[in-house]
């Protein structure tokens, strides 16, 4: 009898701990002419009766929209902590999220600021303005959500980066960049124009919440610094944080937490 209890009480703790639910959701994108899967992850208190918050979790490069399920799982605990919804999308091996000018098969600019984000608002319940959107991801991805905050405020309220990719221009032969944007040799000025450093221009200090970090051991780590600098300088509002650590799943897993942190304080304001 007393295993029997037990198991029961192990069962109901089980089941409490991952009660998220998680979904597989395929957009099809006209842009680039095909489905894109993606992650959602629904918090154990979703219903219809309610309007939800949206964070949108972004992979790094070479990784895939399930990443951070896989990886992480506690992040479907975090929808519950927070009641939100995280949206984990696809984005491209080696995206970097942008429209590339030269490859038409990489149109993620597009597809996540305007079909994904048009498609979770139609088949969910979610606060479907930038009070309720925030935006953030690890590398390539922590690149790709101030790429997209930047450049779409009326969308997104907030937005985080975990040591990002903040300047590419350093890294002119890495992780297929010259794929999305042309050699850096021969297309200075559209690596510099689409380096997430070289844009705060775009930024009044008032419409977007900012939130990022890296680890102090990241090759990524001196482009995060010069950023946290600029905005100083700027005396643009924003949270930075760094921290002994490399560019791996461990620190992400930690600082995913003060990331979904922020944005529920910010969703709680709005």
């Amino acid at each position: 009898m007393k295993n029997l209890l037990f198991f029961t009480v192990l069962f109901l703790v089980v089941c409490n701990v991952y009660s998220a639910q998680v979904d597989t959701l395929r957009v099809e994108s006209k842009a680039m002419n095909k489905l894109v899967s993606n992650v959602v992850i629904s918090p154990d208190s979703y219903t219809q009766s309610k309007s939800y918050p949206v964070v949108y979790l972004l992979h790094g490069a070479t990784g895939n929209y399930r990443d951070w399920v896989s990886i992480v799982p506690q992040v479907k605990d975090l929808a519950d902590q927070y009641d939100v919804l995280i949206v984990c999308p696809d984005g491209g091996f080696t995206s970097w999220y942008y429209d590339s000018p030269i490859d038409p098969t990489m149109q993620y600019e597009t597809y996540i600021s305007k079909e994904l984000v048009s498609t979770i608002d139609e088949k969910y319940k979610t606060i479907a303005e930038q009070s309720g959107r925030a935006i953030t991801g690890l590398s390539m991805g922590g690149h790709g959500a101030f790429y997209l905050a930047f450049r779409h405020q009326y969308i997104w309220g907030a937005a985080g980066s975990m040591s990002g990719g903040l300047d590419i221009c350093p890294f002119p032969n890495n992780w297929d960049i010259s794929k999305r944007l042309g050699s850096y040799a021969e297309n200075k000025d559209v690596w510099e124009e689409n380096s997430v450093i070289n844009m705060l221009y775009l930024l009044d200090g008032r419409k977007l919440k900012l939130v990022f970090e890296c680890g102090v051991d990241d090759f990524f780590y001196d482009a995060n610094k010069r950023m946290h600098k600029k905005l100083l300088e700027r005396n643009i509002p924003h949270d930075y944080t760094e921290r002994p650590g490399v560019h791996n799943w461990e620190y992400w897993a930690n600082a995913v937490n003060y990331q979904l942190m922020f944005f529920h304080n910010f969703f709680n304001r709005e």
